[in-house]
């Protein structure tokens, strides 16, 4: 299963719990079918992020979307720096400050 469809379902089934809301309710409330409701909860397929934000937003939430540094990213930096010398890490963290960059 795809990991973008187990977040979302997650979310949604998070946001409708805390809300106190049974799937039927979520429905009226949303104007969705029950049922694709529940086959979003299950992971069996992702809602749009319109969608899910409209879903959440029926829970009484706000979805937040923000960007962030993607774990691959971050381990092909770590495997990188993992091949330098002590004293070549060192340097490259003094270059990265006076230079205001982080990676």
């Amino acid at each position: 299963m795809r990991s973008d469809v187990v977040k979302s379902a997650m979310v949604l089934r998070e946001a409708r719990l805390r809300a106190d809301l049974s799937q039927a309710a979520l429905a009226e409330r949303s104007g969705k079918d029950r049922v694709q409701i529940a086959r979003y909860e299950a992971g069996a397929v992702a809602p749009s992020v319109d969608t899910l934000s409209d879903l959440v937003r029926a829970c009484g939430f706000d979805l937040s979307l923000e960007l962030t540094p993607s774990a691959q990213g971050a381990l092909e930096v770590l495997s990188e720096v993992q091949q330098l010398s002590p004293e070549r890490r060192v340097d490259r963290m003094l270059d990265q400050l006076s230079s205001g960059v982080r990676r």
